[in-house]
């Protein structure tokens, strides 16, 4: 290999966030095994915003709890930052947003925030830890901050949890249908609060979504993954500009983007039928 080639497959590697490499999972034995993840490849690039849609089944969830290292794959590797998930697990570089905001009744929303400090204490050393007060005000929360989580709505208590997610100012945001259970109002304005903090942070996100509105208005790339086996069917180009809001939506080339999207996911779904 040449020097000048070398150079550029390091200045590449340099641009990776995430990177997954012939991902494959089962759960089972025998003739109940079933594959939920089929040598499953995808790259994310540093700063960029990728979300995954498909229909149920097809290991979304499962793809994002394994680059989070919640659960071992069979086969096939993750790799951050050019770390393994351990080694980037305990760096903390990676933030995890669930399904529910998963917060501590008996605390605080800053206290629930400032969580992750208390319980690592030795983690913070050296590190450009963001301040959990400036956090909250940063997701139109400062005026709650001494609230307890009974006293928030599911947006709001939604909006801490992704707070929380960013006080060790992680390399990698890993967020798995963090919206889903809001009302369709409530959720366009989380979507929104979440697009604009997102602009002005640019960090590495994996976005699962079941929403394909709300993955074209966050996204730079959408992956389409289809069911049994769970497999990538299609990754699809975000070409619309940035920064963007809520105008976005009646435009021309958002609608035929959307038409584009749904035309693949029921293409998809209907394969997913027949099997």
């Amino acid at each position: 290999m040449s020097a000048q080639a070398a150079q550029a497959l390091r200045h590449a590697d340099n641009d990776v966030g995430v990177h997954v490499e012939n991902i494959s999972k089962s759960y089972g034995a025998g003739e109940s095994r079933t594959t939920v993840l089929d040598k499953v490849s995808l790259t994310i690039r540093k700063g960029e915003f990728v979300s995954v849609i498909g229909p149920s089944g097809c290991g979304k969830s499962t793809l994002l709890k394994v680059v989070a290292g919640l659960s071992g794959a069979d086969s096939g590797r993750v790799m951050i930052n050019g770390k393994t998930v351990r080694e980037a697990a305990k760096d903390k570089a990676i933030g995890l947003v669930p399904q529910a905001p998963a917060l501590l009744p008996w605390r605080t929303i800053l206290d629930n925030v400032s969580l992750p400090i208390t319980v690592n204490p030795g983690a913070n050393r050296g590190r450009n830890l963001r301040d959990p007060k400036e956090l909250l005000r940063s997701f139109g929360l400062g005026h709650a901050i001494e609230r307890y989580p009974a006293q928030l709505s599911g947006g709001m208590q939604q909006r801490a949890a992704i707070a929380r997610a960013f006080v060790f100012d992680p390399e990698i945001l890993l967020m798995d249908e963090p919206f889903s259970a809001l009302d369709e109002m409530n959720r366009d304005q989380q979507r929104m609060g979440l697009l604009d903090f997102w602009q002005s942070n640019r960090k590495s996100v994996l976005f699962v979504t079941h929403s394909v509105p709300e993955a074209i208005i966050l996204s730079d790339r959408i992956v389409l993954m289809a069911a049994h086996p769970g497999r990538i069917a299609e990754i699809i180009d975000v070409d619309l500009p940035r920064p963007r809001n809520e105008a976005l939506y009646a435009t021309d080339a958002f609608r035929d983007l959307e038409g584009h999207v749904r035309t693949s996911l029921r293409k998809v779904m209907m394969e997913a039928a027949r099997v």
